[in-house]
């Protein structure tokens, strides 16, 4: 299912929200080029058929640490908009990096499930409510956590090379061929 397939004239017809946040003031500072991407995810809305009057961008969390509970003022009114049907879409660099746990994270997909609204990041649009789409931001949102809780530096792509160096020899052979370590 192709990412425009998923999108319907209900959804255009609410508002698309651009989720923009840098977890301190430091990485405001630093990665200015970040956050010049998210801001430019108002472009990705109108190419996806939203009219520039309905994309909204909510950025009231730009320096505010995901880890302190109840200071997310933007999270909390996106979740609200979300809950009362008026979000078509919500678009965000890294999706997972929305909610501070899986717990904050799950109860936005389930919102969004049951509200018809969609998400989307860099690698595509998701439906939350369709079962392969709910199993992929579900892995995200593991992916996610697990960087955050000591991983330190490691990125999405560490986590699927980090169990290929802990073997000492991993062999990747054909289908019913033997293989030694």
């Amino acid at each position: 299912m192709s990412e425009h397939s998923k999108i319907t004239a209900s959804h255009r017809s609410r508002v698309a929200i651009i989720y923009v946040r840098q977890s301190t003031l430091a990485q405001l500072e630093r990665n200015t080029e970040s956050t010049a991407r998210q801001y430019n995810l108002a472009e990705r809305a109108v190419e996806l058929g939203w009219p520039r009057s309905a994309v909204r961008v909510v950025d009231a969390d730009l320096g505010v640490s995901g880890s302190v509970l109840g200071q997310r003022d933007g999270f909390e009114s996106l979740v609200a908009d979300v809950a009362l049907g008026q979000v078509g879409i919500i678009l965000a660099l890294e999706v997972s990096r929305l909610a501070r746990d899986n717990a904050a994270w799950y109860r936005l997909l389930d919102l969004a499930g049951a509200c018809d609204t969609l998400v989307a990041d860099a690698d595509g649009v998701y439906h939350p409510g369709l079962f392969n789409d709910r199993l992929v931001l579900g892995m995200k949102g593991i992916m996610s956590e697990a960087l955050s809780r000591g991983l330190d530096k490691a990125s999405y792509p560490d986590l699927w090379v980090m169990p290929t160096r802990a073997c000492e020899a991993l062999v990747v052979t054909g289908c019913g061929r033997p293989w030694s370590a």
